[in-house]
């Protein structure tokens, strides 16, 4: 049996039961209140414990979980506070990802595997253009034709755009203006960089569920600074990752302990103008990826930024301090306030914006899967670095990672580009050959008509009996025989 993760002390020690965590759970507050200290502290102590973790370093600030922390005047104080008398400080085994391949390993996923879906999603299209896509894939299943990369979906498109005519009756009206509009979205996605995310060597997601030294879990960081630029790209890449999770892991049911904890660090752009097919996606892989043995938690400036339907299924709470500056303010810490199990000695919504940084309210699930009543506590500080290391030491620790090598190299194989490529040279050929064919039936043609003609023109005649003649003129005979013809046409003398 695993013990729990003392995360927080008030009256008492407060801990993540282990075999709760596949419950999913939610780290909320203002910037600055200590979110990223209180994730920090959650990783260190599932790395520990052996659980892998996915995460993504939104501020560049997570990478020092790979080397031992150090006291200062702020830990020291907070050590004190929560009396710690031995605190060793120590690293743990860390895996830099990077979908851009500059930060860590490249990531990639091929076009086939982010399916129609999360691609319209990523390209912002409306329900008309996510039609016609669907369609654009559905096609491709159906000829054999691998998507791998955007210049793949781009051929396909610009292959069903020109023969439309011939799938309208089976995959519905596909017209060249909604072909166009998804090609140009397509160009933009290339423009931001974002299209080399696609294509071979693809993620395997086992890479991620891999222990290091003495049994840690690698913590696996997304570089996602670059990333965060595109808000939609980085929302729609760990979506594809949650459900690539969800498809590929088998069922495990409770474990001792989870097999993998996925931190989503800016949650509310994972629910921005979500289209409802793309939210109930969301919510089933939510309510169904515990059965996987994985823990997701959101970490967000508001509780109200994740739909109902979501926070519903985050059983472990921990809520940072909010601000009250405006009327919507308060109105979401009243909201806040209302979806804990009330505690009769602790007035939420008065708490809430009075918390100081490393403060939290706390409400973890219990043995029975039940929410703890919420309680205010100080979060114990992490043993691990706080905040970035440099370039030599990252480009170290990728150096020296088992995966390295891995993804480093791009592989295109033959997929739809280059058999699409392949079938229009040999239509060219085979027109090239059909207008050669057209060609010398025509000269033929012409040559009957000529040869027909010479039989009834006299011209024609005359000329066919200069061409006789000429070959006679070698004999004496032929001389005087041409002589002879020639001079009684133009009236010579004999």
């Amino acid at each position: 049996m695993t013990d729990p993760f003392v995360i927080a002390k008030g009256e008492q020690d407060y801990a993540l039961l282990p075999r709760m965590i596949n419950r999913h759970g939610m780290v909320a507050g203002a910037t600055g209140t200590g979110k990223t200290i209180t994730l920090q502290g959650m990783v260190e102590l599932l790395s520990g414990a052996g659980v892998p973790v996915v995460l993504a370093d939104v501020k560049g600030d997570l990478a020092g979980i790979s080397q031992p922390g150090a006291m200062n005047p702020k830990i020291e104080e907070r050590l004190k506070l929560l009396g710690v008398t031995d605190f060793p400080f120590q690293g743990y085994p860390v895996a830099f990802w990077d979908l851009f391949g500059e930060q860590g390993h490249p990531i990639r996923a091929t076009v086939s595997d982010m399916g129609p879906l999360l691609i319209s999603r990523l390209l912002d299209l409306n329900d008309t253009q996510s039609g016609v896509l669907n369609a654009v894939f559905q096609i491709a299943d159906d000829a054999g034709l691998l998507l791998l990369d955007l210049k793949d979906l781009r051929s396909m498109l610009g292959f069903v755009g020109e023969n439309a005519s011939q799938y309208t009756t089976e995959y519905g009206n596909i017209s060249k203006a909604t072909v166009g509009a998804i090609q140009r979205g397509l160009l933009e996605l290339e423009g931001q960089g974002t299209a080399a995310f696609f294509g071979e060597p693809a993620l395997d997601i086992f890479d991620l569920m891999k222990t290091g030294d003495a049994g840690k879990g690698v913590v696996n960081i997304l570089a996602a600074q670059k990333l965060m630029q595109t808000p939609k790209a980085y929302a729609t890449f760990l979506l594809w990752l949650l459900a690539e999770l969800f498809e590929r892991l088998p069922e495990v049911g409770d474990l001792d302990k989870p097999k993998l904890v996925f931190f989503f660090d800016e949650a509310h752009l994972l629910f921005d103008d979500v289209p409802k097919a793309l939210l109930e996606k969301i919510e089933q892989v939510v309510r169904l990826i515990r059965s996987k043995g994985v823990g997701v938690f959101f970490i967000s400036q508001s509780p109200i930024d994740i739909p109902e339907s979501v926070a519903g299924q985050l059983g472990n709470r921990v809520q940072h301090a909010l601000r009250a500056f405006t009327a919507k303010d308060q109105k979401a810490i009243k909201a806040t306030a209302e979806t804990f199990r009330s505690n009769p000695t602790l007035d939420v919504a008065s708490v809430i914006i009075e918390l100081g940084v490393g403060e939290a309210l706390i409400s973890f699930l219990d043995e029975k899967g039940a929410p703890g009543v919420v309680q205010r506590a100080f979060i114990y500080p992490p043993r691990s670095k706080i905040g970035p290391i440099d370039e030599a030491t990252r480009k170290q620790l990728i150096a020296q990672s088992t995966l390295n090598g891995k993804y480093e190299q791009a592989v295109d194989r033959e997929s739809a580009y280059e058999l699409l490529q392949k079938k229009a040279e040999e239509a060219a050929k085979a027109r090239e050959a059909e207008e050669a064919a057209k060609e010398a039936e025509k000269q033929r043609a012409e040559e009957e008509k000529r040869r027909r003609r010479s039989k009834n023109d006299p011209e024609d005649l005359l000329g066919n009996l200069a061409n006789s003649a000429a070959k006679a003129i070698g004999s004496r005979a032929g001389r005087e025989i041409v002589r002879g013809l020639l001079g009684s046409i133009f009236g010579g003398r004999r």
